[in-house]
């Protein structure tokens, strides 16, 4: 997994290269972004994550961003997702973005992750007017573990407790649309075989798979992979993925879109001819994300202020 993590590393680092000319003027740029909101707390320990605002033309509507790299959630990711050009492009469409930081797999194992997810879903649903959005139409988005984090809280959407003590508890977890790039989706069939379960180590139990049986290693995996887990009616989902991409197999996103498919759901699967992982024009195909949520995100007017009684 270090292999992937660095492979990831040197992949954004290119972006950079070719991208120091893009302006990091705050006057130059469409949103004002609020850094460091603590969305939840675990163990003593805040969960945070940075909340882009458009300046000028805002819809009504929000979208949770999912930073993670190779299950790494960092302020690092943050600048990825802002080399990618995705808050910019976002924001200019008139969309609040939240990028949330789930955690780390040094300390949280995916299922956990997960959690912290929702946890961010319910924080801005509960502050939504404070937002100017609509908490029932928000779209969710990621790319590589941040992608199958959020494919993964998008297919296992949990209902509200009426009865819990605590008003964000209250609120479900359910999200409107989801566009996730080259995301893992099945670690049971990882092109053809179970991925390597090494490779996954504490991503499935913090003290790693060592004296833990097959059975409960593959059930436990099972659990982190959204193919397995597509149920009814899933949200309409917009995956995109490079055909040349040598970390997370294309058919990754090919597997996901059939059980999306099979569910009922409306999927559509943009393959970037040579795309690798990431790619250098990827700006171009966050255009097209940007696009294709305003095609299931329609503009809407706020809803009432979200207060559980």
């Amino acid at each position: 997994m270090k292999m992937i993590k660095y492979a990831l590393v040197a992949g954004w680092l290119t972006l950079l290269a070719t991208a120091s000319g893009v302006a990091q003027d705050a006057s130059a740029l469409p949103y004002d972004q609020k850094m460091d909101v603590v969305y939840g707390e675990v163990h003593g320990t805040g969960l945070l994550m940075d909340v882009f605002t458009p300046k000028e033309k805002a819809n009504g509507l929000g979208i949770v961003d999912v930073a993670s790299g190779a299950w790494y959630s960092d302020r690092g990711k943050i600048r990825d997702h802002t080399l990618a050009q995705l808050y910019r492009i976002f924001c200019a469409h008139g969309y609040t973005v939240f990028a949330l930081r789930p955690g780390s797999r040094t300390r949280y194992t995916g299922l956990e992750m997960a959690t912290h997810v929702k946890m961010g879903i319910r924080y801005v649903k509960l502050h939504a007017s404070e937002y100017k959005i609509d908490p029932d139409r928000l779209g969710l988005t990621g790319a590589s573990a941040g992608g199958h984090l959020a494919s993964l809280v998008a297919v296992t959407p949990e209902a509200g407790n009426p009865e819990a003590t605590q008003p964000v508890q209250r609120l479900g977890t359910q999200v409107r649309a989801v566009a996730v790039f080259f995301p893992p989706t099945d670690f049971l069939d990882w092109n053809g075989k179970p991925a390597d379960s090494q490779m996954l180590g504490n991503l499935l139990f913090l003290d790693g798979i060592k004296g833990h049986s097959e059975d409960e290693i593959q059930d436990r995996a099972r659990q982190i992979s959204p193919a397995q887990l597509v149920k009814a009616t899933p949200v309409p989902f917009l995956l995109i993925h490079g055909d040349a991409d040598p970390l997370v197999p294309l058919q990754q996103s090919q597997k996901m879109v059939a059980a999306l498919k099979a569910a009922g759901g409306t999927a559509e699967l943009i393959v970037k001819k040579g795309g690798g992982h990431p790619w250098l024009t990827l700006p171009e195909e966050v255009k097209i994300m940007a696009d294709w949520f305003d095609q299931h995100l329609p503009e809407t007017k706020p809803s009432p202020p979200v207060t559980p009684k």
